[in-house]
């Protein structure tokens, strides 16, 4: 398994969506897939390069996918563990936002700024968050001063204080138009955080939480 590599870069290349580089180390030639926004950035040609590598064998190819930093080759490995997640758009990803910013918008479910990398949908976006959230955080949440909106103070509080009642009937109503857990608990508690009384009726919450769930995703 090729998990590193050092050579010269000898060429750099582009097909629609998908940017790679020929990495000559010792007389042999690999070609080795890379974000978008690595590419843009590479140096010029006969430079030396260090690469960390994931390689992922099938039986129709043999796929390298390289990285300038060893911590974005393992994002990038949790990345394409998550389901309907594959290299591409894992790429993708990675191309559109900085480690920090991906990792910071998975963490805090920031479901409008990971939908602008490259097939990412709305709720790709939402299994992203629901499945690595716990994982990254604890990963790289030291070094990333990173905040989980759902356990800041202020408008949690007050979301979580609806009768349960209320919180039942929203919570049923707007699973039925198609939102998932997540983003009806976010929505709640940014309601309420916007200064929405306790005491307004459900119609009120209804409105304001599709209001905020509408600004989401473009």
């Amino acid at each position: 398994m090729i998990g590193w590599l050092q050579g010269q870069l000898t060429d750099r290349w582009q097909q629609n969506s998908r940017c790679g580089l020929l990495l000559v180390c010792q007389g042999v030639g690999y070609e080795v897939q890379i974000s978008r926004r690595y590419w843009e950035q590479l140096p010029g040609n006969a430079s030396t390069l260090t690469l960390h590598v994931h390689q992922a064998i099938r039986e129709d190819s043999w796929t390298l996918y390289g990285f300038e930093a060893r911590h974005e080759r393992d994002l990038f490995r949790e990345l394409v563990a998550v389901s309907g997640v594959g290299p591409q758009m894992a790429l993708g990803l990675l191309g559109s936002l900085s480690t920090e910013d991906l990792v910071r918008a998975i963490v805090q479910a920031d479901l409008r700024l990971l939908s602008k990398a490259p097939g990412v949908g709305k709720r790709t976006a939402e299994r992203l968050s629901v499945e690595l959230r716990t994982k990254l955080q604890e990963r790289f949440g030291a070094g990333l001063d990173l905040v989980d909106p759902l356990d800041e103070g202020g408008g949690d509080e007050r979301g979580d204080s609806l009768q349960a009642g209320v919180r039942e009937e929203l919570q049923l109503t707007l699973s039925a138009l198609g939102y998932e857990a997540l983003e009806i608990n976010r929505a709640l508690r940014a309601v309420a955080g916007q200064g929405l009384a306790e005491e307004a009726d459900s119609e009120a919450w209804l409105r304001e939480a599709l209001r905020w769930l509408s600004r989401q995703v473009a």
